[in-house]
Order: structure tokens, then C-alpha cells, then sequence
């Protein structure tokens, strides 16, 4: 066995270190340890060993290395080429030495052991000097300095030099020698984490689209404006900044009464969080969903089976009840996200809604194919395109297998991420299985808050567990709050996002929509991506395309 050497392949920054070090290398035992470049910093300076040697049975001999010709003039010690700057390393090696003793000694591996103390010495090497056979000085006798000629005997000499210094001492064993390297390589280093790794790209992801917010300044002088752009692209953070812009006035313009609507009873609860960290003269007027709307002019509630009330009923009566609304009661601006959500039938009362229906503020933020709903419509009046052909959110890996599913083809900037995985069962074993690929993301280190499981069929036992239809409300903060694996459908997780999701394809046929319905799961996670399923159904909804870039066809 070989000299153990940290590093292994050292960088040395003259030529004289290195030939040292070869030499060591070759002649040391199995036992022994040779650490190169040895920086510590104390409450005095920082230190630097060239060379630290750790010979089991003898003694830590820490090194000092001068190249070139070294002499002693006047009492100074000199290097050849500059007589004008004089070194000791004498006292380089000596206070070296000491730094890095108390370093391990301090160390509670160490300390804790109640070991006695070892032997530590310091020495200097001068491989191009020549030193004569009975040179001294008084901090530094001849057997604690080696010359060109005792190079090639240099490991027994740092034996020699350890005895000499250090008689009152005990030489390490083999375990102390262990445990000095452990104490010398740190503790409590912090591990390489996929987590950490997912907050660096996020906060990436947070600069580009804060300087993709400087679009909304193409918008100061159009009142009616369609945002475009697909999953990942930023349209939820551009929406609320604008919201945020045009309430407390911006560019010269005075302060607007805004209302920020959407249809997900989730994004609204996203909404009304990041709103709340404004302060109060920044606020929309109205956050939440369009239901919400008209239940705060008076609008009645409904049972969540009638379909009828909410998608025919409700919009006539909010049509009417905005009609009758004060001009204090109205807006300046109406911000819809996710508006390709909304029916026909539910502009009437959004555009009933604003101050002043041939000029007041209309923004809707689209993505035509993450309609999911069987309800179609558009605004009554036109809009002005902007597009958004940028990806931010989503690491690259998980931006191509969706991308074909995008309304454009998407520029994808999120940076690099774990490859997607696809994990193949029947649509009956898909939630079991869904819930080991879970269990395998936590011991992977990602935080059980950064998780989430979505089905596209049935809901998730847990979910269903946790009120999603008996309590939304409680059940969509436990989204933020519970600091647990979040379980929910893709129809309800539009505009949300976690950084680690489990894609569970629990359904044995594609259905209609199904092609929106996987676009919108794909683009839910921003770091790493399991898709759980049949291959042939994830096919069916997702077309060739999708299923050759999950690996599956």
C-alpha cells in the first residue's frame, strides 16, 4: 500500500514544492499521510503549510519549502534574485505548526477522546541550497533544515527532527493519524443537496423573470392587453406585478382600483399570499377566483355538483348585479390570469365590472392549451398580443418533454436539472407506485414541502383525505403551510408549482382534454419530474413526440 495523499494529485506553485513532495511519496509507509497546500485561518492570520507530513509512530512534521538559493545574510534570511526582501521560514514552519495543532486540539472529536498529546514538529526543506554539514543558528539547528544533499534521505531526517523536538510526547497511532485527517478535512461540511441545488435555480429563474417584468412598460399606453405564453413562461409573477404597478401608480400614472380574478380556487390562494406581503397601498382592490367575485356583491352560493348554477346561472346574475355597481364599487383595471378558463358567458360581468367599459384596463394572461375545462370563450372586445416564447421556470430537462405540448415552441432557460423519469405500471397500480416514487424523492433529499403527487384521473386518497371537497379553503393552504407532500389533481394545480412532482397517470384510456390535462402536470415541476403510468395511455394524450422524449416509444 501507498502513502495516503491529499489531495491525490496536487497543484503546486513551483517546481521545488513538487520535487518534495515525490520524494516523501516514495519513501513514506502505508501508514503515513502527505497533505499538500494546507491553509487554516485563525483569530491572528492565515497560515499555509506547503507540506504537512503525518508519520504514524513518529510525529505531524509540518514543512517549510524555499526553491531557489536561500543564504543568511546579516542575520536575515535571503533568496536569491530579490536582496531586498528577507523571510524567515523558519518561523513560517514554527507558527504553521502551532495554528494547526490547536486546530485539531480544539476539535470535540479530538478533545472529547482524552488522548495525550502527540508529537508536532516543524522543519524547513532547502532542495537548492547547499547547507553545510555543521551550519546553525540558534532557532534553527541542522537537523531541523535540509539542504540539496538531504533530500534524498528526507523521510528518516523527519523522523530525526520529530524525536529532537518533541521528547515529552507521545508519537500518533495509526487511529490518531485517522482522526487528524478527519479533523483536518472540516466537519459538519454541508453535502452536495439536489434541494440547495433547486433554490439556486429558482432564485435564477426569479432574475429572469424580474427582468422579463420589464415588458409590462410596452403596456403602459394599451389599456387592452392578451399576455401569451406557455407553462413556466412567467405569466402569473408578470400578472401580479402588474397588478402591483397599477395600483400604486407607476411611470407617472396616478393609483387604480385593480381587481386581479381567476378560476383556480389554488391560484387565488397563491394570489391573495404573495399580496399580502405588500404593503397596504400597493394591494389590488379584489383578489380570488371569479366565483368570489360575485359573492362580494352579493351574489349567491351554490352546491358544488350544480354545474349548471356556476357555469350558466351565476354569470346572468353577476351580469346583472355589476350593472348596478357604484363607480366606487367598480375598477380601473381588470388583471384575469389563466384566462382561457373563463366561458363567454362570464365576460359580461368582468367587463360590467370596470369604470369605464370602452377604455378601462382589460389584461388577459393566456395559455390556450392548458385548457382544461370543457368551456370555451374569450373576451368581448380586442386585445392587443404580447408573447411570452421564454421557459423559465422549468430546468431544461423537463421543458423539452413538454414542449411539443406548448403553444410555441419555448426558449428554454431554466437551466439543468435531473433527466425525467418515467416509471411504467398499469393505470390500477399507478397511485401505489406513485407513492414509492415519493418515498424515493425524500431519501433523494428534496424537503417533503417541495414534493407534491398529482393524479390526472381519480384523486389522490390523501388528497380526498385532507377536504379537498369538503374543505378547499383549509385544504389549498395546507399547499403552503403544512410543510408536507402536497397531493392534487392537475384540474386544480394550474399556476402552481413545486419543485419535485410525481406525474401519476392513473386512468387506462386517454379521455377528452386529456392532451392539456398531462401538458399542465409536466410543466408542474421546476427541478425533477417522475411520470407514473401506462406507456400506451401516456401516448394516446400525449401524442409520439412526448412519449419519445419520456423515454417510452
Amino acid at each position: 500500500m501507498a502513502t495516503r495523499l491529499i489531495p491525490e494529485h496536487p497543484k503546486f506553485e513551483t517546481a521545488t514544492e513538487r520535487e518534495v513532495w515525490e520524494v516523501l511519496r516514495t519513501r513514506l509507509g502505508p501508514d503515513d499521510v502527505l497533505m499538500a497546500n494546507l491553509r487554516l485561518s485563525d483569530e491572528v492570520k492565515d497560515h499555509e503549510a506547503d507540506i504537512v507530513a503525518i508519520i504514524s509512530g513518529a510525529g505531524v512534521v509540518v514543512i517549510e519549502v524555499k526553491g531557489g538559493s536561500v543564504g543568511v545574510v546579516d542575520g536575515q534570511w535571503r533568496q536569491a534574485g530579490n536582496d531586498t526582501r528577507t523571510f524567515d521560514p523558519v518561523d513560517q514552519a514554527r507558527t504553521t505548526k502551532y495554528a494547526i495543532r490547536e486546530y485539531v486540539e480544539a476539535d470535540p472529536r479530538w478533545r472529547n477522546s482524552s488522548r495525550r498529546r502527540i508529537r508536532w514538529a516543524h522543519s524547513v526543506a532547502l532542495p537548492n541550497t547547499d547547507l553545510h554539514d555543521d551550519f546553525s543558528m540558534p532557532d534553527c539547528p541542522r537537523w531541523a533544515v535540509h539542504g540539496m544533499g538531504d533530500i534524498a534521505d528526507l523521510a528518516s531526517r523527519l523522523h530525526d527532527v520529530v524525536v529532537r523536538q518533541e521528547t515529552r510526547n507521545v508519537p500518533p497511532s495509526p487511529a490518531d493519524v485517522d482522526l487528524i485527517v478527519e479533523i483536518l478535512n472540516g466537519r459538519h461540511l454541508p453535502a452536495l443537496g439536489i434541494s440547495a441545488e433547486g433554490r439556486a435555480r429558482a432564485a435564477e429563474a426569479d432574475r429572469l423573470t424580474q427582468e422579463q417584468a420589464t415588458l409590462l412598460q410596452v403596456t403602459r399606453l394599451l389599456n387592452r392587453v392578451e399576455v401569451r405564453g406557455g407553462a413556466g413562461s412567467g405569466k402569473t409573477v408578470l400578472a401580479l406585478t402588474q397588478a402591483r404597478q397599477l395600483s400604486r401608480g407607476h411611470g407617472g400614472h396616478k393609483a387604480q382600483r385593480v381587481a386581479v380574478i381567476c378560476y383556480s380556487l389554488g391560484l387565488a390562494a397563491h394570489f391573495n399570499r404573495v399580496v399580502e406581503t405588500w404593503g397596504r397601498k400597493h394591494r389590488p382592490a379584489f383578489v380570488g377566483t371569479f366565483h368570489a367575485l360575485g359573492r362580494s356583491w352579493g351574489a349567491p352560493d351554490g352546491s358544488r355538483d350544480n354545474s349548471d348554477f356556476w357555469e350558466v346561472e351565476l354569470p346572468a346574475i353577476m351580469k346583472e348585479l355589476a350593472a348596478g355597481l357604484v363607480d366606487g364599487q367598480k375598477f380601473d383595471s381588470i388583471i384575469v390570469d389563466e384566462a382561457q378558463d373563463f366561458a363567454d358567458s362570464w365576460w359580461a360581468p368582468v367587463m360590467g365590472a370596470l369604470k369605464d367599459q370602452e377604455t378601462g384596463g382589460l389584461f388577459a394572461y393566456t395559455d390556450e392549451n392548458q385548457r382544461i375545462f370543457q368551456r370555451f370563450g374569450g373576451p368581448p372586445v380586442p386585445l392587443v398580443p404580447l408573447v411570452l416564447d421564454h421557459n423559465l421556470r422549468n430546468t431544461k430537462q423537463i421543458g423539452d418533454v413538454f414542449n411539443p405540448l406548448a403553444p410555441m415552441r419555448m426558449d428554454l432557460r431554466g437551466g439543468n436539472g435531473p433527466e425525467v423519469e418515467f416509471v411504467c405500471c398499469s393505470a390500477a397500480d399507478a397511485v401505489e407506485m406513485a407513492d414509492e416514487q415519493v418515498d424515493r424523492l425524500l431519501a433523494l433529499g428534496w424537503k417533503p414541502d417541495e414534493v407534491m403527487l398529482l393524479t390526472t384521473g381519480k384523486r389522490h386518497p390523501v388528497q380526498i383525505e385532507r377536504g379537498s371537497e369538503s374543505d378547499p379553503a383549509g385544504y389549498w393552504r395546507s399547499f403552503w403551510d403544512d410543510g408536507d407532500v402536497f397531493y392534487g389533481h392537475v384540474l386544480g394545480c394550474k399556476g402552481l408549482e413545486r419543485r419535485a412532482v410525481v406525474l401519476c397517470i392513473n386512468e387506462d384510456k386517454a379521455v377528452d382534454r386529456s392532451r392539456e390535462r398531462l401538458y399542465v402536470g409536466l410543466s408542474r415541476a421546476t427541478d425533477q419530474l417522475i411520470v407514473v403510468g401506462d406507456p400506451d395511455v401516456v401516448a394516446q394524450m400525449g401524442g409520439a413526440e412526448v412519449a419519445r422524449r419520456l423515454g417510452i416509444s
